[in-house]
């Protein structure tokens, strides 16, 4: 049976390689919720790197590191928003869980999923030939580990949907296992009482 988050606020957790999709699907998902009207934010795990986490490295302690510290973020956000979408690799089980004894009861684990000739293929930040040419060490996915989820929230397999399946899929996990979209209907039902 499925779990009922007692509050609406959560957190979606995109863990894949680079190139899965990840970044594409949270800002879509993002402007899907906004236009729902359900406030929301994306931690970009790359974004974060420039600033937030620009002094770690990608040794597995510094990826430790760079998880707790957006998962931190990412609680106190939702404070402000309703849902908040985390786009990181997190490579390893070990990290995400960390990241989900942070969160708590809120955290959903979105397993954006592509094979690694897909995600090669679109490389949309050139790093795959930079790894093949030997000018990136520590890759996820080639030189370096990614484990999957052994049992995500929900498995998005994104060489085989189109990103509006992903919104339609993202959407109803969480209207199944939180309360948005009942929260969303009591305002709407007083905003109604309001009016008359």
């Amino acid at each position: 049976m499925a779990t009922i988050s007692k509050r609406p606020n959560s957190i979606l957790w995109m863990t894949g390689l680079s190139g899965a999709g990840k970044t594409t699907i949270s800002n879509a998902f993002a402007e899907s919720l906004k236009a729902s009207g359900i406030t929301c934010a994306v931690l970009d795990g790359d974004e974060l790197r420039k600033g937030l986490n620009a002094n770690l490295s990608f040794s597995p302690d510094d990826r430790k590191e760079n998880v707790r510290r957006i998962a931190h973020v990412a609680k106190l956000l939702t404070a402000y928003v309703e849902v908040v979408i985390v786009a990181v690799i997190s490579p390893t089980r070990a990290c995400r869980e960390l990241a989900r004894g942070i969160i708590g009861e809120h955290f959903f684990e979105i397993f954006v999923d592509a094979p690694i000739s897909i995600c090669e293929s679109r490389d949309p930040k050139g790093l795959y030939k930079q790894v093949r040419a030997g000018r990136i060490g520590n890759f996820t996915g080639l030189s370096d580990t990614y484990e999957p989820p052994s049992s995500p929230s929900l498995h998005l397999q994104t060489d085989r949907l189109s990103v509006d399946e992903e919104i339609r899929q993202l959407k109803e996990l969480l209207y199944a296992r939180t309360t948005i979209n009942a929260a969303r209907q009591e305002q709407v039902d007083v905003h109604r009482l309001d009016i008359r």
